[in-house]
């Protein structure tokens, strides 16, 4: 019992903190000066910027409002719009831009599965995935298309931000938080050696090393960009080309995108299982277990054994080390609870709302195991409400 209540603590401090840590000190011993600015330097390719869309009327004016007002040469960007199942008026604000291509079918299969469709129609040898219902800066274009001037990069997964507004309490503290460690964590993962998958938001391909996906996948985002790194390619992180948009409504609709993340994760490691080979694929492997797997899979279910068993020791042994762990768990749990409480009275405290998101995040894990048993083959989710 002693040995499994080691293994876990080791596992929970490795997996949130202690992997950070040594990629730190790993990216301090690799770390060179960098060369030049991660603009193109030669001319300029035509570039296709793909965003799937599904009953997005309200977001329609801004995305195109922002989108004709990123920074590239008008004659080479391209504009797709994939808006399969769309039964508002998307479409029909669309056809007011006369420079979009919109490709529209009546069946609604997914977002992997209108990706598989719009590729088709892409003819540029770079393609720009982006969401609806997020901005760009103005350089993000340049920024992405800067990284592709090395030819060993095949992604490049640009930084994601949440806008944080008074009202948004915890989820935009929580979440924000969040994306500000994972993005550190993504920017040393790239310097180090690659990204290990790309968000959503606003990530790129060189458009021949895209490969179809199952329509039943749940982070397509994830799974395109890691099946490019194990075919070789380097996945390369920009913060200089960000995608911001707004937390979830609340902390019912973020489980829902916590809850569907979960399960597209234990989706992935099953369908990635290759990259589980160190033998094979090296430190890529060693980051795509260290970053991404713990956190899917053992690490969450190690934290809530960790609680019992640190009880059940304590007075077994009456250890005093074991007895300071266990007022720190109950502490730990207290606050994350507090926490709970303050956020459904609309009280913002950041320092609670930290083991409060933490623990959230660990649960939503447990119940993307029951959320993956019940999608049966379905590429079709339910989009998070957005706070306006």
């Amino acid at each position: 019992m002693e040995l499994i209540f080691i293994i876990s603590l080791f596992l929970i401090f490795y997996t949130y903190i202690g992997y950070g840590v040594l990629l730190y000190f790993l990216v301090l011993i690799k770390r060179k000066i960098r060369k030049g600015n991660s603009f193109y330097n030669e001319v300029l390719p035509d570039i296709t910027l793909f965003i799937t869309a599904w009953n997005e009327e309200d977001m329609v004016d801004d995305k195109m409002e922002n989108t004709l007002k990123l920074r590239y040469p008008k004659n080479k960007l391209h504009i797709l719009w994939v808006t399969d199942g769309s039964s508002d008026l998307t479409n029909e604000k669309l056809s007011s831009y006369p420079k979009v291509a919109v490709q529209y079918r009546p069946e609604r299969m997914g977002k992997t599965a209108a990706m598989n469709r719009g590729i088709q129609y892409v003819k540029t040898p770079i393609v720009i995935f982006t969401d609806a219902n997020t901005m760009l800066n103005e350089d993000a274009l340049m920024e992405i298309v800067g990284s592709f001037s090395d030819p060993n990069v095949g992604c490049v997964a640009g930084e994601k931000r949440i806008l944080q507004k008074e009202k948004d309490k915890a989820v935009s503290s929580g979440e924000g938080i969040y994306w500000k460690y994972e993005s550190k964590l993504k920017a040393w993962d790239s310097e180090l050696n690659s990204v290990v998958g790309a968000a959503g938001e606003l990530f790129a391909i060189r458009t021949e090393l895209y490969e179809p996906m199952p329509v039943d996948t749940l982070l397509d985002d994830f799974i395109l960009s890691l099946r490019i790194a194990r075919n070789g390619f380097k996945t390369a992180y920009n913060s200089n080309a960000y995608a911001i948009e707004t937390s979830s409504a609340n902390m019912a609709e973020e489980e829902k995108r916590k809850v569907r993340i979960a399960a597209g994760g234990l989706q992935s490691i099953w369908r990635l299982r290759s990259l589980l080979n160190i033998f094979r694929y090296g430190m890529l492997s060693f980051q795509y277990v260290s970053h991404r797997v713990l956190r899917w899979s053992v690490t969450p279910l190690l934290l809530f054994l960790m609680l019992p068993v640190n009880l059940l020791l304590a007075v077994k042994t009456g250890a005093e080390t074991y007895r300071i762990l266990l007022i720190l768990q109950f502490l730990f749990y207290l606050s994350g609870m507090w926490g709970y409480y303050l956020s459904t009275r609309q009280i913002k405290n950041k320092l609670l709302f930290v083991p409060y998101y933490f623990l959230f995040m660990n649960i939503n894990v447990i119940k993307g195991v029951f959320y993956l048993k019940n999608k049966k083959n379905s590429g079709v989710w339910d989009k998070a409400k957005r706070s306006l």
